[in-house]
């Protein structure tokens, strides 16, 4: 494909190792916030390609596996309600709550449906005017424009019957959480170019700042995720701390003011808790006040519920940056795609889901066999 095909060139690939090989002079620890970024680490091998000189890990950057719990305990419990047409993308349905998953939820007979945009809802919910239709809006600042124009044309229009249920988190605050974890080992991050397109680099200059930690944001193919590599490298061999975009082509310095405006108009800051993490302040967004009556929380009192983790998973602890996925007893076995303990192993961008997709369970597994 134009345009594509040269960011996964080997040669320019190799030409990229063999920089960072020649420039690193000690080990460097290196989070890739983005679960995009986590899956094409996996499938072209870049981390091993860097072995002995530079070690990724795997944050948060994933906004299945980040939301909390509580917040899925809460989706099933709407779902359940008569009436409801409970609306999401495909990838929620098998994250697992306290008690099951929405498809599970779904074959016992709740009518829980898969659209492909928040519009597909809101559309559903003009279509079906004596049923409640609510959409399970997550994300990171990513999929917030999208969220917000949806509520924004329910309230233009007039649909009484359409209502989300928001679990928006927002990227900046948790590479805070991370620098100020005592155990972490990062000592760079690579940002999440998706999201820097939409919000621009504003909050993460700050960030340097404040925790003298190299933020080099990038995109998805290995060619960007080498290039991104290369310039961490650089700034920690001359003890450097400051943003360098190396996603130049999708993001600009002021990201997308037009989509910020509508999610600032629909959407404001708000305390967050974060599944396998806890609560991060000013890390998501909520529904403000102008638009509460399509605030699901509002509409439907769940009120408190008890909540269940199992407690083999150690999701938290990659999550974080402080263990990789086959550093788990159950990852391989007891923990696959088809029996997930956790959201990681479930989601698309999750990291356990990568290993195993890109076979790094074979060897878990194999040391698991006595």
């Amino acid at each position: 494909m134009k345009y594509l095909d040269e960011y996964r060139d080997r040669a320019a690939a190799e030409s990229l190792v063999r920089a960072i090989e020649r420039e690193s002079h000690r080990p460097w620890v290196i989070m890739e916030v983005c679960g995009g970024q986590t899956h094409s680490i996996l499938r072209y091998g870049v981390d091993r390609l860097l072995e002995g000189k530079v070690e990724l890990v795997h944050g948060p950057g994933c906004p299945v596996c980040v939301t909390a719990l509580e917040t899925i305990d809460r989706a099933h419990f709407i779902a359940r309600q008569p009436g409801v047409i409970f609306t999401s993308f495909g990838d929620m349905l098998r994250v697992p709550g306290s008690e099951g998953d929405l498809l599970s939820l779904k074959a016992r007979g709740a009518d829980i449906r898969i659209v492909y945009s928040p519009m597909d809802a809101l559309a559903l919910a003009r279509k079906n005017p004596d049923r409640e239709v609510v959409f399970f809006g997550i994300g990171f600042e990513t999929t917030a424009p999208a969220n917000a124009m949806a509520l924004l044309q329910a309230k233009k229009l007039g649909v009484k019957n359409f209502s989300m249920l928001v679990s928006h988190v927002l990227v900046p605050p948790s590479i805070a959480y991370i620098a100020q974890t005592a155990e972490s080992r990062v000592q760079a991050f690579l940002g999440p170019g998706h999201v820097c397109a939409v919000t621009g680099l504003r909050a993460y200059h700050a960030l340097c700042r404040r925790y003298r930690l190299p933020i080099v944001i990038t995109g998805f193919e290995p060619v960007d995720l080498l290039r991104g590599i290369l310039f961490a490298v650089r700034q920690l061999e001359r003890g450097e701390a400051r943003v360098e975009n190396a996603y130049e082509r999708s993001v600009p310095e002021d990201g997308n003011p037009a989509a910020r405006s509508v999610i600032e108009e629909v959407f404001e800051t708000t305390d967050r808790k974060w599944r396998g993490m806890g609560w991060i302040p000013k890390s998501g967004l909520k529904i403000r006040w102008e638009y509460r009556d399509f605030d699901a929380e509002r509409r439907f009192d769940v009120g408190e519920l008890a909540t269940r983790e199992p407690q083999a998973c150690i999701s938290g602890l990659v999550l974080k940056g402080l263990a990789k996925p086959d550093a788990c007893p159950a990852f391989g076995t007891r923990c696959t795609p088809e029996t997930p303990l956790g959201a990681t192993m479930v989601s698309s961008e999750g990291a356990c889901a990568a290993y195993f997709q890109y076979g790094r369970h074979r060897k878990a597994t194999a040391e698991a066999v006595p």
